[in-house]
């Protein structure tokens, strides 16, 4: 056998081994969902369910999930808090996991209030806060600063209309979420079953492990 032919077998060896190595690589790329970044997050500071000062500082280099609801929601907030219960269990135990429940009824919901709705609710993550304060700031926050839309006039059946989105943060403080098949961002996740958009918690799960893993 010639000089040539070793050659071109010690080439196509290499280039085979690379290409086997290389193939989890590939096959990652594209089974993992590429988030998109939609900006900062907006700054906030609240009290907590045990009467703590929290503000999004106390998120920096964690990946958390933002909602905003009420305790006496008669509607979407028991499906929402089920799902982040659901999220809550799915990164148990991970310290860099975390969740900010914006009340959008803080006349009612005082950090006491707060702390029974989460112990009822089965609520361990100690990153998980449920935060009450000045209504308008809230409003501001979730209107202007997330826009998340929270309205604060009640309905006549006791319940304000409000957002069943979740929002997904980054451990740089950054809003991020995956696309859909067509190229547009989700930007925010929805929570509740509906027939148009179902709900995203699978995907969701899916994201928090990549930023996780950032």
């Amino acid at each position: 056998m010639s000089k040539t032919n070793y050659s071109y077998i010690g080439i196509s060896f290499i280039i085979l081994i690379f290409g086997i190595w290389s193939i989890p690589k590939i096959v990652g790329y594209f089974q993992k969902p590429q988030l998109e970044t939609i900006g900062k997050a907006p700054a906030f500071e609240f009290i907590n369910q045990d009467k703590k000062v929290i503000s999004n500082k106390d998120y920096d280099g964690k990946v958390y999930v933002v909602e905003f609801f009420f305790t006496t929601c008669p509607s979407i907030c028991p499906i929402m808090n089920e799902r982040m219960v659901e999220l809550q269990n799915e990164f148990y135990g991970n310290p860099n996991f975390g969740i900010a429940s914006f009340t959008i009824t803080p006349e009612i919901d005082t950090p006491e209030v707060l702390k029974q709705y989460a112990k009822d609710h089965k609520v361990t993550n100690p990153n998980w806060h449920f935060l009450t304060g000045d209504k308008t700031e809230i409003l501001k926050l979730s209107n202007e600063g997330f826009n998340l839309y929270a309205d604060s006039t009640r309905t006549e059946d006791g319940d304000f209309s409000h957002s069943g989105l979740f929002a997904l943060i980054d451990k740089e403080g950054n809003i991020r979420s995956r696309k859909d098949e067509f190229g547009n961002p989700y930007i925010y996740y929805q929570s509740l079953d509906e027939e148009a958009s179902p709900n995203q918690i699978p995907q969701l799960k899916e994201d928090i492990k990549k930023l996780l893993d950032e």
